[in-house]
């Protein structure tokens, strides 16, 4: 059986949502980032045409999709240690929680973030390529003022949905808050798919230092944004997340 390969976009938390399932499970895998600025194109071709970015998961012989879909495939296929809850009733609330994250929170986070880092070259060109060396660096800063204005039409950014996409993202915050239970976690007692969903989801915000990829510098406004959520319990429970349950890599060499 072939190693799985994931292609994926270093800086995104979708695609930090499926890294984590990997590794939770220790899965091996191999890991591949497109160009940035290449990665539409690239998905729809492997996708033909139904998709349009990733993450994307080659998994013997298949084409997987969109955070969700490859997660089940890889419960299915690997099914310890488990993430989705055996009792019914639970399993309807972590996948309840998940969609809740997918769809209120990793899009308008994820706007409230560009609007920011797409007008700072030097943040820019961390963002574009968060290991890249010194000429490839200077090469996505200097490109910025180009790409920049390009990724916040593609993403729908201007002042009012960056705006809104702060006070989603504070919303959300507050719905993490409520639904953490006695335990410590979202559904029962134990790590589930909703616990992996909204810590992954909100990587970008918290930055755990657990994290892969994170970049060396964010642009002050966006640091400002940051720092009214510090001494909230969300935002501690995501580190804490981090720390329990993000553990080593399981990806490996080419």
């Amino acid at each position: 059986m072939a190693t799985p390969v994931l292609y994926h976009i270093e800086i995104s938390h979708y695609n930090e949502k499926v890294r984590w399932a990997l590794d939770f499970k220790g899965i091996a895998h191999r890991r591949k980032a497109p160009m940035p600025m290449m990665h539409m194109a690239w998905a729809a071709t492997m996708t033909r045409g139904k998709g349009k970015t990733f993450p994307i998961l080659r998994l013997d012989g298949e084409t997987i999709d969109d955070s969700t879909r490859i997660i089940e495939r890889l419960e299915r296929d690997h099914p310890e240690p488990p993430l989705y809850p055996e009792d019914l009733g639970e399993r309807a609330r972590a996948v309840g929680l998940e969609d809740y994250f997918d769809e209120e929170l990793a899009p308008h986070l994820r706007r409230a973030a560009f609007a920011e880092v797409t007008r700072d070259s030097e943040a820019f060109a961390w963002a574009a390529a968060p290991h890249a060396g010194r000429l490839l660096h200077a090469g996505f800063k200097g490109s910025a003022a180009l790409a920049g204005p390009m990724l916040r039409m593609r993403y729908g950014i201007n002042a009012d949905s960056a705006e809104d996409g702060r006070q989603k993202t504070a919303a959300a915050l507050d719905r993490l808050e409520s639904e953490i239970g006695p335990s410590g976690y979202l559904v029962g007692d134990r790590f589930t798919i909703a616990d992996l969903t909204a810590a992954a989801l909100f990587f970008p915000l918290v930055r755990p230092p657990e994290a892969e990829y994170l970049t060396p510098t964010i642009p002050k406004a966006y640091e400002e944004f940051r720092a009214q959520f510090e001494s909230r319990p969300g935002w501690e429970w995501v580190r804490e997340m981090y720390r329990r349950h993000r553990g080593a890599s399981a990806a490996v060499a080419a």
